[in-house]
């Protein structure tokens, strides 16, 4: 290898993000810049629509309630008002809206790299790693295995080298070969160290997200005042649809309150099944559930940063198996979207598909709920990269296929592309080649040729016999040679040595201690 092309592995780091290699050529991706929403939303709901569903929402609060099963919460809500039943909790409309007008419309999330901040709400728009799977898959493997913690960190590496994922979400694929009482310690450990983007804690018990807290802590230098001060982490809950909540998800969405850290509350309603087989009905059941766990944290502490999410999808009626990225899905996202506009929430979605492989199926539904997302004004997306078969599978084929059209939604983001100054529309330019000749050779043309187009690091843009002759590799195997190069020249993000050693010994530590339990 030449002395050039060393030098050009050696800037390939995770630190950087700024390239790979395939081959001899290097690959370039865009810069870290979260996309800011510049289009205006679609709203599929007339006026008389939003009030529909909000009204229904309402109805679900009053007259039917949620089961809170976390006794401690029942005691909250019902000091505040509620009227609680056993375990059925009913709240007025009046009371709901005042208590969530308390919730700020955007929050702002400070990993311990302060130069990784993102804020979620307004136009502001970030996406994450495809979190929770049980199993991986990837091209040299042929088949579906459960994860490892290994196969957790490749994906890990990839979050964090891939500058268009802004923030770790939950576990990318569940290290299944770590005891489930110390998993939470292995992976926060990992992701702290091997990543230095936003942080996530699994709301599954007090142990749990207690030690997550103090490791992000840690990891950030902080003291617990300065912890408290602002959001430096985010959980997301599940209601258990239809209309519950159980109990170690609230009792760490109540922890996390407590502290001022960031919440978001996502019902998985998938219409048929879980909810109403109408969207509107299932959308109004969905924001039924996350509302009422909003006004529960900002009981506990009133302005705590909050998102609602939106899960809402449908089953296939003939198996009963989830479908994502279908038209309906795409109508519950923007409708949900009209619906956070209303209560002045920030709003989560996901970049999701039922697809099992990397295929065609895999990208024109992920596509779908990805630009769902964006038409919907989502601010937060889940699962926007690596995600198959309905959130059963992690693959990192599909993770890097999903960051090409993540870049693609980021430069459609970017203002220069429809600006409409005297440069942009170009009448010398279009004087000087008139009616015959081209534009390639003209100045305008060479000031400009640069930048002015996306340029992808996957796609393959050669005619077929070009594609045939350099041997006719499809897609999917591109991103599998890409990957393996991504992880064979990753670096990981600096951290301190004290604080990385303080970090282990907090972990060795809770390990003696016997981490968390395994029953809730």
């Amino acid at each position: 290898m030449s002395d050039r092309a060393t030098k050009r592995r050696s800037r390939t780091g995770g630190r950087a993000g700024a390239a790979t290699r395939r081959g001899t050529a290097v690959i370039e991706q865009m810069p870290w810049k979260p996309p800011v929403n510049m289009d205006r939303p679609t709203e599929p709901l007339s006026e008389e629509g939003v009030a529909a569903i909000h009204d229904g929402a309402m109805r679900i609060l009053e007259e039917i309630g949620i089961e809170f099963l976390n006794h401690e919460a029942l005691g909250i809500l019902k000091k505040a008002g509620c009227t609680v039943s056993g375990e059925n909790v009913r709240m007025g409309r009046e009371f709901v809206m005042e208590w969530i007008a308390k919730a700020p419309s955007e929050l702002t999330l400070t990993p311990r790299n302060t130069d990784r901040k993102i804020t979620i709400g307004g136009k502001n728009l970030v996406f994450g790693n495809v979190s929770s799977p049980p199993n991986y898959w990837d091209m040299a493997l042929g088949t579906k295995v459960p994860g490892t913690r290994e196969m957790c960190r490749n994906l890990l590496k990839l979050t964090q080298y891939f500058n268009c994922i802004h923030f770790a979400g939950g576990y990318p694929v569940e290290p299944v070969d770590v005891h489930a009482s110390v998993r939470h310690l292995d992976v926060l450990f990992d992701k702290l160290t091997v990543t230095d983007k936003v942080m996530h804690a699994y709301s599954l018990g007090k142990e749990r997200v207690e030690d997550v807290m103090e490791m992000v802590r840690i990891a950030g230098g902080l003291s617990h005042e300065e912890f408290d001060a602002s959001p430096r982490m985010y959980t997301n809950i599940n209601s258990t649809s239809p209309l519950k909540h159980d109990i170690p998800m609230l009792d760490g969405w109540m922890r996390l309150a407590r502290r001022g850290q960031g919440l978001v509350v996502t019902p998985f309603t998938l219409a048929g099944a879980m909810a109403p087989v109408t969207m509107a009905g299932a959308v109004a059941q969905s924001l039924a559930e996350a509302l009422c766990a909003v006004v529960l944290a900002q009981i506990i502490r009133p302005g705590c940063p909050v998102a609602i999410g939106t899960f809402t999808s449908n089953v296939d009626m003939k198996s009963g198996a989830p479908a994502f990225g279908t038209p309906e899905y795409m109508r519950a996202t923007q409708m949900t979207g009209q619906l956070c506009r209303f209560y002045n929430l920030p709003m989560r979605s996901s970049g999701v598909c039922a697809a099992n492989v990397p295929d065609g199926q895999a990208m024109w539904e992920t596509s779908n709920s990805l630009w769902a997302a964006v038409q919907s004004g989502t601010n937060m997306v889940y699962h926007a990269a690596g995600w198959l078969e309905g959130g059963l599978i992690a693959s990192p084929e599909k993770f890097i296929m999903d960051c090409e059209v993540l870049q693609h939604i980021q430069r459609y983001m970017e203002p220069e592309i429809v600006a409409t100054g005297p440069d942009e529309i170009a009448i010398d330019a279009i004087k000087s080649v008139g009616n015959a000749g081209h534009f390639f050779g003209i100045q305008h043309t060479q000031d400009r040729y640069a930048t002015a187009f996306y340029q992808p690091f996957l796609s393959d843009w050669k005619n077929y016999e070009g594609w045939e002759a350099a041997g006719g590799v499809w897609t999917p195997e591109r991103a599998h040679v890409m990957f393996k190069e991504i992880i064979a020249s990753f670096e990981e993000p600096h951290m301190d040595p004290d604080i990385r050693a303080e970090l282990a010994a907090f972990v060795e530590r809770r390990k003696q201690e016997g981490g968390a339990p395994t029953d809730f």
